[in-house]
């Protein structure tokens, strides 16, 4: 059976990018994402159905976004889905969380005359500049970045 994770979005960010670093010094951003759908109603009204995104960034683009990118900016994501569990501290309940892990991030122009810059900076999306030694796009963090960390996936 074949397998596809891939996930196209544009949408506006709901706050500004935060980027933490791993132990290897790897940036991690976080992003907030609102995308609308314009959907009648039974009466038929318009109305705008909002659904709430979380992305993770990686890399030059993390600390791209956190430089340029600030919240209502529009952003278009490519990327592939995630899915984060965890044990809750206070309840000791199971949590799990669905989110974007972006691969390209390209910075929409913001309606001012900004100009929609990628995350690279450059005219083209980070993915598309292979030859630069830097993690590049979503591209995950290296796996030595992690050691020390349990993994419970069977496989």
């Amino acid at each position: 059976m074949a397998n596809l994770n891939k996930v196209l979005l544009i949408g506006n960010l709901t706050k500004d990018p935060e980027v933490r670093y791993t132990p290897k010094g790897t940036a991690v951003g976080d992003l907030g994402l609102a995308v609308n759908r314009r959907v009648k109603d039974s009466n038929d009204n318009w109305t705008d159905e909002t659904t709430f995104v979380d992305i993770t960034v990686w890399g030059n683009t993390a600390e791209n976004a956190q430089k340029y990118l600030t919240k209502g900016r529009g952003v278009f994501v490519e990327g592939r889905l995630q899915l984060d569990t965890w044990d809750d501290r206070e309840t000791g309940k199971k949590r799990s969380k669905l989110k974007i892990v972006a691969e390209v991030l390209q910075f929409l122009p913001d309606g001012k005359g900004g100009g929609g810059r990628p995350a690279g900076g450059g005219g083209a999306s980070q993915s598309s500049t292979p030859s630069q030694s830097a993690p590049q796009g979503g591209s995950a963090a290296e796996p030595s970045d992690f050691d020390g960390e349990e993994d419970d996936i069977p496989f």
